[in-house]
């Protein structure tokens, strides 16, 4: 008999890290939705999930005191921070999480994401002990897509562990993409990958220290420094897309219409 809790049984706590400064929108953790900060609105979708704790690390103290204000929990982090990695390796000591406690990045310009998908990505590191961090993808469904450098590609083995992840429309369907003169999708094989991650405390604190692989300084994706050092990452292929992330001035409009249609 499996004895592999529920994602619903699985202790854990969502770590939402937020800084100001952003180049394409200025503030963006503290601008408004329906009557909310951002980060707030982020922390209280956290708060739908089954995590045991919703804590927003951050840089800022009007940051620390929007979050207060609407009952969020906050810890003042440093600002000279190069990633929000190691944002949330000093927010697991400054709370001081055992090393095997499961935690969940979940991104503060994601104010509409899934709590099941927060459940599902920490359960991984549950179901697979050898994996030291959990992620997400679901199926690419248009070319525009997956020839968008915007858009990162994940390739996962037959245990759904990721292989590698690019910003190059892979895998490379090569009789498909031949025929089509462009790249071409494969029904079972393109992923999208979802940003966000779950790890295990300690390798969170971990990770900072590890030195920068060349793919990842290539490609510009932070998680190809655990593949390149031998790490492995477990993946939880979704249905559906998530919701709407907020990257620049009209990302914001169009969620900020949501929550005023809500």
């Amino acid at each position: 008999m499996s004895t592999t809790p529920a994602p619903s049984a699985v202790p854990f706590t969502v770590l939402i890290p937020a800084r100001r400064a952003s180049t394409r929108l200025p503030d963006k953790p503290l601008a408004d939705l329906g009557g909310q900060p951002m980060v707030v609105r982020v922390a209280q979708r956290a708060q739908q999930s089954s995590a045991q704790r919703v804590v927003v690390a951050t840089d800022d103290q009007r940051i620390v005191e929007a979050c207060q204000l609407a009952g969020v929990e906050a810890v003042m982090t440093r600002a000279d921070h190069p990633s929000g990695s190691d944002r949330l390796a000093e927010a697991c000591s400054l709370l001081g999480l055992a090393p095997d406690h499961i935690v969940v990045n979940v991104q503060g310009d994601e104010p509409l994401i899934s709590p099941a998908l927060i459940d599902a990505v920490a359960a991984l590191l549950y179901q697979r002990s050898e994996a030291s961090m959990g992620t997400a993808a679901h199926a690419i469904e248009d070319t525009a897509d997956f020839a968008n450098p915007n858009v990162v590609k994940a390739v996962l083995d037959q245990q759904g562990m990721a292989l590698y992840f690019s910003r190059a429309p892979i895998p490379w369907w090569r009789d498909g993409s031949a025929a089509a003169g462009q790249p071409a999708l494969h029904a079972h094989a393109a992923l999208r990958h979802v940003g966000i991650y779950s790890y295990r405390a300690g390798f969170l604190q971990q990770f900072p220290q590890l030195p920068q692989a060349p793919l990842e300084v290539i490609e510009s994706l932070e998680q190809l420094r655990v593949l390149w050092h031998g790490h492995r990452i477990a993946v939880a292929v979704t249905e559906h897309a998530p919701g709407p992330g907020v990257d620049t001035p009209e990302d914001l409009l169009r969620v900020r219409a949501l929550f005023t249609k809500g």
